[in-house]
């Protein structure tokens, strides 16, 4: 019998991870911050992200189906995961209909205009997050009351108390430094209790995703530790306090699945450790000196759009040459 060769195209190496199974992964890294978010803020947080979720799904699918002509795609998970993460970043008491026009503009703008998932400049769910700070910045920055602010109940020291409805690093950003590190509950700033967007209380689920994420090697430790190394480092220089700069906003939340992002992050592990750096420094200056407490979502978008200067600069080595 004559021996054929068969000839095909590369890749010729292939494992067993996929985009589906990354993403799931990823949702499944979801979990613990979205249990934290549900018994925090009760049903209002489910009712966001179950719209989030749904909406972005939605608007997926009419774009793929009737603009691109297109197979649907949701089963690789992105658009779940757009939907999750837009909703971790906003407010449990935030209008449905806000919910709504956020994951369009994620979904529509940020992803599916520049031809869909691989193909995006900036991390969709941050897009549909900052269009709607600059265009409802009131109800983006109205929390509801009853819920810690995550620091302990006083009389008086700058009107603190723990049922103001006011986030952590709003209140002490008010203060003008007033308020001390005797006066914040580091077990409710772990746990969960205390307010703020829906994904950037319960900084232990976050870091239990991050766990998890490294185990299955869904990303790697250069982007969170340079990111969270440097937020702590220029906190430090500039007379803050690194504890509550890291563990009192949305630093965790973004280090840990939003800088992290394979197409809007950079490839090589060099490129990894000044981007994650670039963004520690860029937030820690945006809560200093600039209007907003917080600055992570501003950061990791000023940084994706650096992603590929830095990919052109510390590219991967080609296959078969040396590492010089």
């Amino acid at each position: 019998m004559e021996n054929k060769l068969t000839v095909s195209l590369s890749p010729h190496l292939h494992s067993h991870n996929s985009i589906s199974r990354s993403m799931w992964n990823v949702i499944i890294a979801l979990i613990p911050a979205l249990a934290v978010a549900i018994w925090t803020f009760g049903v209002d947080a489910l009712w966001v992200i179950a719209v989030s979720v749904c909406a972005c799904m939605l608007t997926e699918w009419l774009i793929e189906r009737f603009m691109f002509h297109r197979p649907c795609t949701l089963m690789n998970g992105s658009a779940i995961i757009t939907g999750l993460l837009l909703a971790f970043n906003l407010p449990s008491i935030l209008p449905w209909w806000m919910v709504v026009v956020g994951a369009v503009v994620a979904i529509g703008i940020g992803k599916m205009s520049f031809g869909g998932l691989g193909c995006n400049i900036w991390n969709p769910a941050l897009v549909g997050r900052v269009f709607l700070l600059i265009s409802f910045p009131a109800a983006m920055t109205t929390w509801p009351a009853g819920v810690s602010s995550g620091l302990v109940h006083m009389s008086g020291a700058s009107g603190a108390d723990a049922t103001t409805g006011a986030t952590l690093l709003a209140t002490l950003n008010e203060s003008n430094g007033e308020i001390g590190m005797s006066s914040v509950d580091f077990m409710d700033m772990a746990i969960g209790h205390m307010n703020g967007s829906l994904g950037e209380v319960g900084s232990i689920a976050i870091l239990i995703g991050l766990v998890y994420m490294l185990i299955t090697k869904v990303i790697t430790w250069h982007i969170p530790v340079s990111m969270i190394g440097s937020a702590a480092l220029f906190s430090w220089a500039f007379g803050g306090n690194p504890l509550l700069d890291v563990f009192a906003g949305g630093l965790l939340l973004g280090a840990v699945f939003m800088a992290t992002d394979y197409v809007t992050s950079p490839m090589t592990k060099a490129g990894q450790l000044i981007y994650g750096f670039m963004i520690g420094f860029i937030t820690i200056v945006i809560r200093r000196y600039g209007s907003y407490p917080e600055g992570v979502s501003f950061a990791i978008l000023l940084m994706n759009s650096f992603t590929p200067i830095i990919n052109r600069y510390c590219h991967p080595t080609l296959f078969g040459r040396r590492r010089k």
